[in-house]
């Protein structure tokens, strides 16, 4: 306890946030051995998501204190002489770091931009390679409960970090110094203007055909994020009508007031939308997270609750995908769709019908963008890259327009969306994926799960046999080693059943990823339902197996 004290007063010494420093002042004073416990129990693993946790003080938080060792860290890797660009969106601190990470680049001998206000994250992909810097920083933890906000690399290709960056990155963080030997510049950092966001805006229309259908009613909300603006801008300058915002979630709002979590996957996060749709009968509800790097979308269905149906992840990323490839967007012999290991394969069979290369690769985009000869590649967290040579990661805007030009030519032929995916179904066969996502309080459960599924690797499942039980650790399918397992089931009358289980990379979550496959047919209501029973058997079947 002693030790665990002198800790917390050095830190609270040194830390240059009145804000922090105070609270953790206060813990000192009460004797909060717990908490202090909590906060001083190791630091933030700096990794390929970069940094992400809880705000508040000390080193196992996110604060300023831990900002400025991560970007004298950055810069250290990036050594002196190059340029760095730096956005933020609008959660509580991130103008805070963006600042502080400008003035210890700008402190190392580098030179850095910042964006001009809180603005989404494919905003600062974009302009990493628009204004051809060695690195970018946004500030942000997309989709994460309120508390939390995080720190994420981009290098100068405009990708996201990736082994052995992170490490040689880390391991310069961990040799940064006392705070007070870190330069902090007061001033010389460029702040960019409106010219970024045009360049950007400018791009992403392009995504669209010339001479598309543009005649198309949505409703729009941003989840209390900075998408707002940027999205409402593109589809004014594409053409289509403004959408209607979510009166309740339009503005940015760091405490995101109307939602359990400020992710659209999440129950209840689309209510309010679903209420601003029927009162106002749009073609089709359009959201994004808060750093409008996901975009969701949900359909008209008058068998559902609310009257909505929420598209998942895989259905929009085929639907994108059979898109590009009707519009001829895509170079057979030449342009490649990639999917991570946890979306559907349906993808696949769509690249193969059109004669385009296919890759699988690791989840996250990270992975993703750096498929060569890549033309598209999404992964069922709702996350879409529909135009790489621009934003060589998820992008929620341009996945928004290009959606919304898909949907505007099916009505336009007196089709819906809904149409298209039974289409799909007929031709490839029905593609049902599923989740089962378990939060915990405590890691040592997930850490417990992956190891007796391990140990008592599952010989059936719901009454499905396991053919094949894969260990990612091991590197599977010429992949890189990740902490997963993936399992092939087989059953009569079943086209193929893939299971992969692993650990969230930014939440404390088991995820487990469902795909039941069956034949093509014409008649898909008796495929869906039998697809459905078998997702819904799996899950508790699953949880069972790995303890939970």
């Amino acid at each position: 306890m002693t030790d665990l004290l002198a800790r917390a007063r050095a830190w609270a010494a040194e830390d240059p946030d009145p804000e922090t420093r105070a609270e953790l002042t206060a813990l000192i004073a009460a004797g909060g051995s717990a908490e202090l416990a909590d906060r001083f129990d190791g630091t933030l693993e700096f990794g390929t998501a970069g940094l992400r946790g809880a705000l508040g003080a000390g080193p196992n938080r996110m604060n300023r204190a831990v900002v400025i060792r991560a970007a004298a860290g950055l810069a250290a890797y990036l050594g002196p002489g190059g340029s760095v660009v730096v956005g933020y969106d609008a959660r509580h601190k991130s103008a805070d770091f963006a600042r502080d990470t400008a003035a210890v680049m700008t402190g190392a001998g580098l030179r850095a931009y910042l964006l001009p206000r809180p603005l989404p994250t494919p905003v600062l992909a974009f302009a990493i390679r628009e204004l051809g810097v060695a690195a970018g920083v946004m500030v942000t933890a997309s989709h994460n409960p309120p508390q939390d906000n995080g720190y994420k690399v981009y290098l100068g290709d405009g990708s996201q970090i990736v082994p052995p960056a992170d490490a040689e990155i880390a391991a310069r963080i961990a040799a940064v110094g006392p705070l007070a030997s870190v330069p902090l510049a007061e001033k010389g950092w460029e702040v960019l203007g409106e010219d970024v966001l045009a360049a950007y805006l400018e791009r992403a229309t392009g995504v669209l055909a010339p001479g598309s259908p543009r005649e198309l009613a949505t409703v729009y909300t941003p989840l209390h994020g900075v998408g707002l603006e940027t999205l409402t801008a593109a589809f004014a300058r594409a053409g289509f009508p403004a959408p209607v915002p979510v009166a309740e979630q339009a503005a940015p709002d760091p405490d995101f007031p109307t939602v359990a979590f400020p992710n659209p996957e999440e129950p209840g996060a689309m209510d309010l939308a679903f209420k601003t749709a029927r009162d106002t009968a749009p073609d089709l509800v359009i959201a994004n997270d808060p750093d409008a790097d996901r975009c969701a979308v949900a359909v008209p269905d008058p068998d559902a609750d609310a009257g909505w149906r929420m598209l998942r992840g895989d259905e929009l990323g085929a639907l994108l995908a059979a898109h590009l490839v009707g519009r001829g967007a895509a170079e057979p012999g030449q342009d490649v769709f990639a999917a991570s290991i946890v979306s559907s394969s349906l993808l696949s069979k769509i690249a193969a019908r059109a004669g385009l290369g296919y890759e699988d690769t690791l989840t996250g985009f990270k992975w993703i963008a750096r498929v060569p000869g890549l033309r598209y590649g999404y992964e069922e967290a709702l996350g879409y890259c529909v135009d790489p040579a621009g934003v060589r990661d998820k992008d929620g805007v341009t996945a928004a327009l290009l959606v919304a030009e898909m949907a505007a030519q099916a009505r336009q032929e007196g089709r819906t969306l809904a149409d298209e995916l039974d289409g799909l179904a007929r031709v490839h066969g029905l593609h049902a994926t599923d989740q089962l996502s378990v939060r915990v309080d405590d890691l040592a459960v997930i850490t417990a799960a992956m190891a007796r599924l391990r140990a008592h690797p599952p010989t059936e499942l719901a009454g499905l046999t396991v053919t094949s039980a894969e260990d990612l650790r091991e590197g599977a399918g010429g992949l890189p080693p990740t902490d997963g397992l993936r399992y092939h089931l087989a059953g009569e009358g079943v086209s193929a059943v893939r299971v992969v289980v692993r650990p969230s990379g930014t939440e404390p979550k088991v995820k487990c990823y469902l795909e039941v496959v069956l034949p093509p047919t014409a008649d898909l209501a008796p495929a869906r339902a039998r697809a459905a029973a078998l997702l819904a058997a799996l899950k508790p079947a699953l949880a069972e197996a790995a303890g939970l």
